[in-house]
């Protein structure tokens, strides 16, 4: 596939998620999920809560949060690397503002993709809530149009691949959270 190709996907599914931005209540979704996930901010106050509340696993879940910061800075060093403007705000007028101007990767698509992986991997039960609010925070970037599917796609990627990195780690040595211990 041609970059041309690309770009011109890229337009037609941003313009598609856009659109559905003129329905109030799926504006309103997206600006609160763009608020709440500025800097990774849901998911570190989530993995912060899971350490409170699960004692016996907090090292895992203070870890967990850690990849998840990691996953943040890293989308925002790869940002500051390959400056990709924003889309065009006189063709996608955004729902929201921005704490930059460049766009790819996707920093909330970073660490909502960090979370969901590291949330599974620390309490399997909450794969599905976890993924799901994942998979909004990233469709909300579309929604609000402040960053385009590729955007949104590679920092999802880059945020997975960080927790999957530090899979290892976030266990401590210590097996499975939530597995029965010798």
């Amino acid at each position: 596939m041609r970059y041309e190709d690309w770009a011109d996907s890229d337009h037609r599914v941003l313009a598609v998620a856009h659109a559905q931005g003129r329905r109030p209540a799926v504006a309103a979704a997206a600006r609160a999920l763009s608020f709440a996930g500025e800097h990774g901010a849901l998911w570190i106050a989530a993995g912060l809560a899971g350490a409170a509340l699960d004692r016996p696993h907090r090292a895992g879940w203070l870890r967990g949060t850690a990849l998840i910061g990691a996953a943040h800075l890293a989308s925002m060093g790869v940002k500051r690397v390959v400056r990709r403007p924003r889309p065009h705000p006189g063709q996608y007028p955004p729902l929201v503002r921005t704490a930059g101007r460049h766009s790819f990767p996707s920093s909330h698509a970073a660490s909502a993709a960090a979370a969901a992986v590291t949330f599974a991997a620390l309490s399997p039960p909450t794969r599905p809530l976890a993924s799901a609010a994942a998979t909004a925070m990233c469709l909300s970037r579309l929604v609000a149009g402040v960053h385009y599917p590729t955007d949104v796609a590679a920092g999802a990627l880059l945020g997975a691949a960080t927790a999957t990195a530090g899979r290892a780690w976030l266990r401590g040595g210590g097996g499975t959270p939530g597995a029965p211990r010798a």
